[in-house]
């Protein structure tokens, strides 16, 4: 039921920013939702189960937006420097507008906020989307891991050589480590795109920078 399971993760979600997650309570989300509390077991399988979900959902809309930004807009003009702005420039807004993906990417989860285990745990869950978010979930250096491998993909291309693809590995890890930073601590008059663009060092080849 991907349409229930969608409402239940957003239920949980407004509750969150309203009450601690120990005083969430699975009947007022289930309620919130419209389904019945049956439902709700049927889908999480336990509260622990919901934070898991709640989390991996929060995960994944971070790496769809880390995705946006390296691939759009379709401008030729649009070079790697750019695309690496916008990718941290969304992780800042990202840690800004969600406590769970600051979470993640900072490894910082406070009282307020469900701290599931990041290590995979046993499931029995019929519900594939379950059974994933009782997989492993991404600590911060999988996450900086992912988007500089991404990064690197698309933007030095199946042609680069060898020593221009470890460079853009290295100017895309500086970027992604230097939006972290902007999350504990944000930048002045600028903003991190300004602060992106004045730190990154030109690689051999500026093809690759456009």
């Amino acid at each position: 039921m991907p349409a229930a399971r969608d409402s239940l993760l957003d239920a949980a979600y407004t509750a969150l920013a309203r009450r601690p997650w120990s005083a969430v309570r699975m009947v007022d989300v289930a309620a919130t939702a419209g389904v019945s509390r049956q439902t709700l077991y049927n889908e999480f399988g336990s509260k622990e189960g919901l934070a898991r979900a709640l989390v991996r959902r929060e995960a994944d809309a971070y790496l769809a937006g880390v995705e946006r930004a390296l691939t759009g807009p379709a401008d030729p003009g649009t070079g790697a420097r750019e695309r690496l702005t916008a990718t941290a420039e969304w992780t800042a807004s990202a840690a800004r507008d969600s406590v769970l993906v600051r979470a993640l990417l900072t490894g910082c989860w406070s009282e307020r906020l469900p701290s599931p285990t990041l290590s995979a745990v046993p499931s029995s869950a019929a519900v594939p989307a379950q059974r994933r978010a009782d997989g492993p979930l991404p600590s911060p250096g999988d996450l900086v891991a992912l988007v500089r491998d991404r990064a690197v993909t698309v933007l030095s291309g199946a042609g680069a050589a060898k020593s221009e693809a470890a460079e853009m590995s290295r100017a895309c890890e500086l970027a992604v480590r230097l939006a972290l930073s902007c999350v504990s601590a944000p930048p002045g008059e600028g903003g991190i795109g300004e602060l992106v663009k004045s730190v990154m060092e030109l690689p051999p080849s500026p093809a690759v920078w456009n």
